[in-house]
């Protein structure tokens, strides 16, 4: 009996340990590959999240520096140098993009108003207000597309993970059945290996996949919120322009 159980103990340090990182190292080649697949997807994932929170911070930060100059300058044209300071605002290039197709606008009327008449007037300024939303919605679209890139990958690391988790989980647990066959017996040394291998892969994919469907849903909000504020912003401009632009002689 004493010669049974120092060979079962024997097996038990031979075979598995405690230690995480042994674990990972005494697993089959299938669940390593699980495992390397997930710590890619977290890595991405981190990478990705760590960017977005710092291109959103500053985002945020310009949008609200850029509308405060915005409310302090009474001229248009002497908003669009300023909004050229704010890199990272999406309204302040919502705003370029707007002033840009009424600069374009307000150059064709000048050429075209001495010889026009009150019909053709009014079509080119509908044409005009027409052309200038479009831009505006461009813009705003432009900007919207580039916050949201990259949080597919969020999405399919959160929804994906948990599964090639649970590959490794499977395989695991096969392998331990697959021990017991070729040893004959349901003993701790047979079984602990398959056990150890199906738990740490469930644990990769847990947490390769809690953290990117937490910061996708918050970037979402985020992204939202801002989306709001520059197609807000996107409607003003349009009501200044047609107010003090299409009534009357541009300048």
């Amino acid at each position: 009996m004493d010669e049974a159980l120092a060979v079962t103990s024997a097996d038990i340090g031979r075979h598995f340990h405690g230690n995480v990182l042994d674990m990972i190292l005494d697993s089959g080649p299938m669940v390593q590959f699980v495992l390397l697949l997930l710590l890619f997807f977290s890595v991405v994932s981190w990478a990705i999240i760590l960017t977005k929170y710092r291109l959103i911070k500053k985002s945020k930060r310009e949008n609200d520096m850029f509308l405060d100059r915005y409310m302090k300058i009474n001229k248009l044209s002497e908003v669009f140098p300023e909004s050229k300071k704010f890199r990272y605002s999406q309204i302040a290039k919502v705003f370029r993009a707007g002033y840009t197709e009424l600069v374009k606008i307000a150059g064709i009327r000048k050429e075209t108003l001495p010889d026009a008449s009150t019909e053709s007037s009014w079509s080119l300024e509908m044409k005009g207000l027409d052309n200038i939303e479009r831009a505006l919605n461009r813009a705003c679209d432009s900007e919207t597309t580039k916050l949201e890139s990259s949080l597919g990958f969020l999405a399919t690391t959160g929804s994906s993970c948990p599964f090639i988790g649970l590959f490794g989980t499977v395989w695991g647990i096969m392998n331990a059945f697959k021990g017991i066959g070729v040893k004959g017996s349901a003993t701790l040394a047979v079984v602990a290996p398959g056990i150890s291998e199906a738990l740490i892969a469930t644990a990769a994919g847990l947490a390769a996949a809690i953290p990117a469907v937490i910061f996708y849903n918050y970037y979402t909000n985020k992204i939202r919120t801002m989306t709001v504020e520059a197609d807000s912003f996107s409607s003003e401009f349009l009501n200044i322009v047609e107010r003090y632009y299409t009534k009357s002689t541009l300048r």
